[in-house]
């Protein structure tokens, strides 16, 4: 198999990608740390969580969601149940299964913390693009999502971790 090499123009935009990408996730994390005392992950579950009608998810798909393995979420997890963020609830349906909660309190922090969350992917990213490259930005990276959600980047349902399924439960049950 031949390999094929990334052109200049497609070298160029790559390292553009890593860098921004980088460059973006760093910054977020340090907005978060600064305003919520946390990193840009537990951000991301609360929002997940709040955006559910009852505010509650079924562990293996707020993984799914989040991106992330479920040892790496329930550690999370577990760290936002200490500080009162989320609550963890046994599914009724399937021993194994578990619910992610948002508390009130959870909810409270989000909605003190997006303000500050939106004007910082505001001023970083958007207030740099025209209407037009915001439609671009959505349209390349929902390409580049479906096409690696429909394959998984060429992996086995297996090799991604966040796509296993092992439990039937879910959080409207």
């Amino acid at each position: 198999m031949t390999t094929r090499w990334l052109t200049p123009e497609e070298q160029r935009a790559w390292r553009a990608y890593i860098a921004a990408a980088h460059l973006l996730e760093d910054a977020l994390d340090r907005q978060l740390q600064q305003d919520a005392g946390m990193p840009h992950l537990y951000y991301s579950i609360l929002a997940n969580l709040s955006d559910e009608p009852e505010r509650r998810l079924r562990m293996t798909d707020l993984a799914e969601r989040t991106k992330i393995t479920r040892s790496r979420l329930t550690y999370a997890v577990a760290r936002l149940e200490k500080d009162g963020l989320i609550r963890r609830e046994n599914c009724q349906w399937d021993k194994r299964g578990s619910i992610a909660a948002l508390t009130d309190e959870g909810m409270a922090v989000l909605e003190r913390t997006a303000p500050g969350h939106v004007e910082t992917v505001r001023t970083l990213l958007f207030d740099h693009l025209t209407d037009d490259q915001v439609r671009q930005l959505e349209e390349i990276f929902t390409g580049v999502a479906k096409t690696l959600e429909e394959d998984g980047g060429r992996a086995t349902t297996d090799e991604v971790p966040w796509r296993r399924r092992s439990s039937p439960c879910s959080s409207a049950e």
